[in-house]
């Protein structure tokens, strides 16, 4: 079953690395996550399966916040939008007014099932647009952390002629980019667990508190603990968030871990030094990459 396997991580050992296992581990070292809840799937599947994810959460002390994909809005028993008949993947594919139904039905979903008003945003895929930042305040949410400048970033009108790398106030709204580095081969990369060795993740944190950074903010998506084949559990991976979760804790004094509840960062520019690994760090992530793929 496909909620088995990529909520809760069940692999055919019996073992499970999905959403548990996560609130778990952040909680044995004593750390804050935020887990951005896609809602608009209870339109096809029922409510159940939302309030059994946010209650997982919710009862471990972590954070329920906004996701939304789109692909689900035209699945709806009841739809939300009768003129749209066809599969759209991006949010930013919407005009306004159709943005403020959707993040206005997903939010009351959210509620519904338990989480809690919403104050904190991420669209499906990265795919905000200027209108996106305008719809928001308008929906009670005034915190977003879509804008990802290694995807679609550039392209969304939110920044236009720069990227954004860290808080900024656009509007009403304050924007928690994505942190993205420069790897060891001159390449730009967001920080994502599954996608960055730890070397590098850890290399770019330590480079964006010297460089005065605001905020760092790494992706993660619980089926990322889940081998190629969805079989069993990521060896690599699951050391990897492990890993970082110890560096976390015992660098604390350095690096807090926070949510979107009570933000009060001042506002910067949103732009900032780049952010450099070293080629071993990337080399690492490349030969780690190889074994997991061999291992699939």
């Amino acid at each position: 079953m496909a909620f088995d396997r990529y909520v809760h991580g069940r692999t055919q050992d019996g073992k499970s690395v999905g959403l548990s296992f996560l609130v778990r581990l952040l909680n044995e070292y004593g750390l804050h996550g935020v887990f951005f809840v896609e809602p608009l799937f209870s339109g096809r599947f029922g409510i159940g399966p939302l309030e059994e994810i946010i209650g997982i959460i919710r009862e471990g002390g972590q954070e329920v916040q906004l996701h939304l994909h789109t692909e689900w809005a035209n699945e709806a028993h009841e739809r939300l939008l009768p003129h749209v008949t066809e599969k759209r993947q991006h949010l930013r594919d919407f005009s306004a007014v159709d943005q403020e139904t959707l993040i206005v039905a997903a939010s009351r979903l959210i509620k519904t099932a338990g989480g809690g008003r919403p104050t904190a945003f991420r669209a499906g895929s990265f795919a905000l647009n200027r209108d996106t930042l305008t719809v928001l305040p308008r929906c009670g949410i005034r915190i977003d952390s879509s804008y990802n400048a290694t995807m679609l970033g550039a392209t969304s009108g939110v920044a236009p002629g720069r990227l954004l790398t860290d808080v900024s106030l656009i509007g009403e709204v304050s924007e928690y980019p994505i942190s993205v580095f420069v790897d060891g081969l001159g390449r730009q990369r967001h920080a994502q667990i599954g996608a960055s060795s730890f070397e590098e993740l850890t290399q770019a944190l330590w480079a964006a508190l010297e460089g005065g950074q605001r905020a760092f903010v790494i992706v993660f998506h619980n089926f990322e603990l889940l081998n190629q084949a969805k079989t069993g559990r990521d060896a690599i991976v699951v050391r990897r968030f492990e890993r970082l979760c110890r560096f976390l804790a015992e660098n604390r004094e350095s690096f807090r871990t926070r949510g979107f509840l009570a933000s009060n960062l001042p506002e910067g520019t949103g732009t900032g030094p780049a952010l450099r690994v070293t080629r071993a760090a990337t080399g690492r992530r490349i030969l780690e990459q190889l074994t997991r793929r061999l291992a699939a």
